[in-house]
């Protein structure tokens, strides 16, 4: 497992493709174990067949009663194909080969799921941070609060990806500019994030009247991991007195599904909110005037 991990890095991908696929092939490998397949020298082509049909009929582990997304369901056929690659690589010519098979998605169906709130509700969701946690001390309170804010500044103001986010560290936050530089984002692409006013003013209220207080092994501005940041949006949706909120998904994404869709309503151009959002093509971008 390791050395699929170091292989997929000396090929250049991004940190959050190597973890994913690893986890992937984890999966892979207990699914081996419970079909008694317990040599990688065992593997035949057709496991690698039922276990696609296997993924594709499998409830999601947090999602419950739902079954894996197209997306999810491909990302771990393409980590099975790049494990097989590897296994030829390093001499395994019997190995079975990548069946490169992926599930095309429906554009209406993606366009259903996709679920926003309106600027009315983000203005409302904001606006309820001084009323999360309650019950915590002062200063654990102060630290969840700050990171909610910077949810907002990073995943709606911003419209990172959720790892984009995630990763962004002191360094790529520019004052002089008035920018935010995001590293090795989808297809590991650089790109450069103009900052607002009012993301400015978020950002260096955060930085030097929090984060730079706290004496950390890492210099990410997030304190927390991704599975934090999630939970901190449940919790700020459930002291919300809002029963519309309350009622929709709420995850770092759908902000970021938001700012798309609000941009759109406020008459930027589909071309402007596609270089804004990373998007390599504008099929990505036009969901959003579907949306609206």
């Amino acid at each position: 497992m390791n050395e699929y991990g170091v292989w997929l890095d000396t090929l250049g991908f991004s940190d959050s493709v190597v973890y994913n696929d690893t986890h992937h092939i984890r999966d892979f490998f207990e699914w081996l174990e419970d079909k008694q397949i317990h040599g990688i020298n065992l593997l035949a082509q057709k496991h690698i067949t039922e276990y696609q049909t296997y993924l594709e009929h499998r409830h999601h582990k947090l999602k419950k009663g739902r079954l894996l997304g197209v997306s999810c369901l491909n990302q771990n056929f393409a980590a099975v194909d790049k494990l097989l690659q590897f296994l030829h690589q390093y001499g395994m010519t019997a190995a079975p080969s990548p069946l490169n098979y992926r599930i095309t998605p429906d554009p209406q169906e993606r366009i259903m799921k996709i679920e926003t709130f309106t600027q009315q509700e983000i203005k409302t969701l904001y606006n309820c941070i001084p009323n999360a946690y309650p019950h915590l001390p002062f200063e654990q309170q102060q630290a969840k609060q700050y990171e909610l804010k910077l949810i907002f500044t990073l995943y709606y103001a911003c419209g990172l990806r959720k790892t984009e986010a995630q990763n962004i560290c002191f360094q790529d936050v520019d004052f002089d500019r008035k920018t935010v530089f995001v590293r090795q984002g989808k297809g590991s692409k650089d790109r450069i994030i103009p900052m607002s006013a009012r993301v400015y003013n978020e950002i260096q209220d955060y930085i030097y009247n929090f984060r730079h207080r706290l004496k950390l092994e890492h210099n990410r501005l997030f304190i927390s991991v991704s599975r934090t940041l999630s939970k901190n949006l449940k919790h700020l949706q459930s002291v919300c007195d809002d029963e519309t909120i309350q009622a929709k998904r709420i995850s770092p994404h759908i902000l970021r599904h938001s700012i798309a869709t609000h941009l759109l309503q406020n008459g930027m151009s589909i071309e402007n909110i596609a270089l804004f959002l990373g998007h390599t093509s504008l099929d990505s971008t036009q969901i959003y005037t579907h949306l609206v």
